[in-house]
């Protein structure tokens, strides 16, 4: 039997994994200032990947077995894993972005949603940026909850609460969730977006994530296209993914893909995170 990896790694690992994040911040800093109606997602692609293989990095999403593009784009109904291409992003569409980076061995993955301006159709662009704010707040409940949490399994229960407590009826997608993130971008152990019956893994230094809240505006059932990656919701309901790579330590909690280390994000909940020793 081969040796079972531990999902606990050294403070030198986690320090190795600073710089990816880092990367991965900045490839989604370029897209976001890309955003705007007539720009195609394969552009978006390519700003992401101009930014990841300028600082040294590879794309980790490339890495993934028949997936030759840097990030995903989902726009609209599409909630995650949309390709790249031709699609010509139009005003008021609600589009997330997935982009990750590896950089010496070591991965980050995050993701943002974007509702690109749309003045003729104002009740339409707030609905889709409710959507939005509430799905990133519930990543920065859940990422302020790690800091707090006993197990994992605390995460994804504070998550639920948030998205709830806004009152929208939003459905949580049940069969995509977060993972360990390291020397792979996709590792063990799974980061629910909703509460579960097992209290899941201990949280201690050593533990690094990527929580990922996925949300649509209706039923959370969904189908895989005929391009065998984009998820969509069934009943065509707008969709939201926001994402961060978060590193448990001995001084605390560092989110790895924010520049600031999470310190906006987490102020609203009394979290101040630090940086790692």
């Amino acid at each position: 039997m081969g040796l079972r990896r531990s999902i606990y790694k050294s403070p030198a690992q986690l320090r190795a994994m600073v710089e990816p994040g880092r990367i991965t911040a900045a490839s989604l800093d370029a897209v976001r200032r890309l955003v705007r109606p007539g720009v195609t997602t394969l552009e978006l692609d390519a700003a992401a990947n101009a930014v990841i293989t300028g600082r040294g990095a590879v794309s980790n999403f490339q890495m993934v077995r028949g997936y030759r593009h840097t990030v995903c784009t989902s726009v609209n109904e599409q909630v995650v894993h949309g390709i790249p291409g031709d699609r010509v992003l139009e005003p008021g569409d609600i589009v997330s972005i997935d982009s990750g980076a590896e950089f010496k061995g070591w991965n980050g993955d995050s993701a943002i949603t974007i509702v690109v301006p749309d003045p003729s159709r104002p009740e339409l662009v707030a609905a889709r940026e409710e959507l939005s704010r509430v799905t990133e707040r519930s990543l920065w409940v859940g990422v302020a909850a790690l800091a707090k949490a006993k197990h994992l399994g605390e995460v994804g229960a504070a998550i639920q609460d948030a998205i709830e407590d806004a009152g929208h009826g939003y459905g949580i997608l049940r069969d995509y969730v977060g993972h360990g993130i390291g020397r792979k971008m996709h590792e063990s152990p799974s980061i629910f977006n909703y509460r579960v019956a097992d209290p899941g893994p201990e949280v201690r230094p050593g533990l690094a994530v990527a929580i990922e809240p996925m949300v649509v505006a209706g039923s959370e059932a969904t189908f895989v296209e005929d391009d065998d990656w984009t998820v969509s919701t069934i009943d065509g309901s707008d969709g939201s993914h926001w994402e961060h790579s978060v590193a448990v330590h001995d001084g605390g909690i560092w989110v790895l893909t924010a520049p600031d280390g999470g310190a906006a994000g987490l102020a609203p909940y009394g979290v101040v995170p630090q940086p790692i020793d």
